[in-house]
This record gives C-alpha cells, structure tokens and sequence, in this order.
C-alpha cells in the first residue's frame, strides 16, 4: 500500500494551480450535495456529510458555498441530479484501478474514462473485474512529531483498525463507519488530520518499473483531472526515484 499512499502524497505536496483548484472545489461541492441528497443535510446524523464539509473547510470553501450544496441536495434549491458511478479498470504493469465519479451523464463519463485508459496503455474492466482486490475502508493521514508510538496508541484508543508510518506522516486506517469517530478522537488529542476519506485500499499491491512507470503515473493523473472523477485508487508501489519525477 505504500505506493499508493505516497502517490497521494506527490499529489498533496505538489503545488495546486488556481484551476486545479477549483477542479477540487467542484468535486467537494459535489460531494456535499450527493451526500446531503442520501442522508439529509444535518452533518450531526449524517457522518458523509459531516466528512465532505469537514475536507470542504480544510480546502479553505467558503461557508456559503457549502450551505448552497448542502441545500441542492436536500432540494431546497435547484441542481444537478449526480449518480454516484463506480469503474474497475487496468493499467500499465497490470495495475487493478478503482476509479469512483459522480455525473449527470453516466454514458459521456463512461467514454472519457475508456479514452484515457486506451491512451495509457489501460483498459476499463466488468464488475467485479478488479474490487476483490481491494476492502473498502476509511483512512485520514496524520502529521505528528510527537512520537510513532503516541501516534499508534492515540489512534487505536479512539478506534483506528491500523496505523502505517510513511516518513513523518501516518496513515490510519478504520472500518468505514468509525472513519469519522477516529478521526475526530485524533483531533480530540491534538493531532492534526487531513485527507479523510473512504477509499478502496489494495490488499496487495504490484511494482511498477522501468516503462510502465511514468506510463502509469500519467494515466492516473488524467483520470484524476477528468471533471466527473471524484476518486482514484490503485494497488502500485515505485521506487522513491520514479514517483518523484511524477
């Protein structure tokens, strides 16, 4: 898995352009309105809710433009109707990809997935092709100085399933219900927590080498780019070298 997470970290580090950033914005909106559509708009009863205002207010959205995507999916005001849309797909180095979107049009997203995947040496896969390779968890990563085993011990203690240390960050991992439980114990602790989510996380992962690596590291970075991608997940580990040219 520490291939995986440290393409998250590339990502994290790398300085976001004003356009990526509003790519981002639109997908927290996004979010926002397809979690308050399925379980209401009170984040206090709805942990999804909670978790996509949460990641809306550590990128910095302004307060009313949650509240406008809290009320679109409570139908308080008018939007887009979103279907949440899940893609199992290959890439280069026989690497299981996991690609989550939300989208108005299932069938434009559909062939803007595959164009990407056929252009990098993938190819979109049947149900089930590829998610047996994967559990459905939560993980948030956690920056502390404090010590690996204050860290392990917090999070445990407020009902995390397993901690990995990744240079000075954590990843923690939970069941997907206690996502937000573990979390806000961090927090409690005064542990400072980005990145919470649910994700589909590899029970093993594939090195990738030689050519198929910055193959690889391209596809996943287009299909992240695509305006209906809300996730990407994928069961590689790099070299430090090959992740750093990213």
């Amino acid at each position: 898995m520490a291939g995986h997470s440290k393409w998250k970290q590339i990502k994290h580090y790398k300085a976001a352009t004003d356009a990526k950033r509003g790519a981002l914005f639109t997908r927290l909106i996004r979010e926002i309105t397809v979690a308050a559509k399925a379980g209401g708009g009170d984040p206090g009863g709805n942990p999804r809710l909670r978790t996509a205002i949460d990641n809306a207010k550590a990128a910095s959205m302004p307060k009313d433009n949650i509240e406008r995507a809290v009320k679109k999916g409570t139908g308080e005001l008018e939007g887009v109707d979103y279907v949440e849309v899940l893609y199992e797909a290959y890439g280069p180095g026989g690497v299981a990809i996991m690609i989550q979107a939300l989208t108005d049009n299932p069938t434009r997203t559909v062939a803007e997935v595959r164009h990407k995947l056929s252009r990098s040496g993938g190819n979109l896969g049947a149900t089930n092709s590829v998610a047996w390779m994967f559990d459905r968890r939560g993980q948030m990563v956690v920056t502390s100085t404090v010590g690996e085993d204050a860290v392990i011990e917090a999070a445990l203690e407020a009902g995390a399933e397993d901690v990995v240390r990744e240079d000075t960050d954590y990843i923690v991992t939970t069941a997907p219900a206690d996502l937000h439980g573990v979390k806000e114990g961090l927090e409690t602790r005064g542990f400072a927590v980005r990145d919470a989510e649910l994700a589909w996380v590899p029970r093993n992962t594939v090195k990738v080498e030689g050519e198929a690596a910055p193959q690889l590291l391209k596809l996943l970075d287009a299909l992240d780019e695509l305006d209906d991608v809300q996730k990407v997940d994928a069961n590689f580990e790099m070299d430090a070298d090959a992740l750093a040219d990213a």
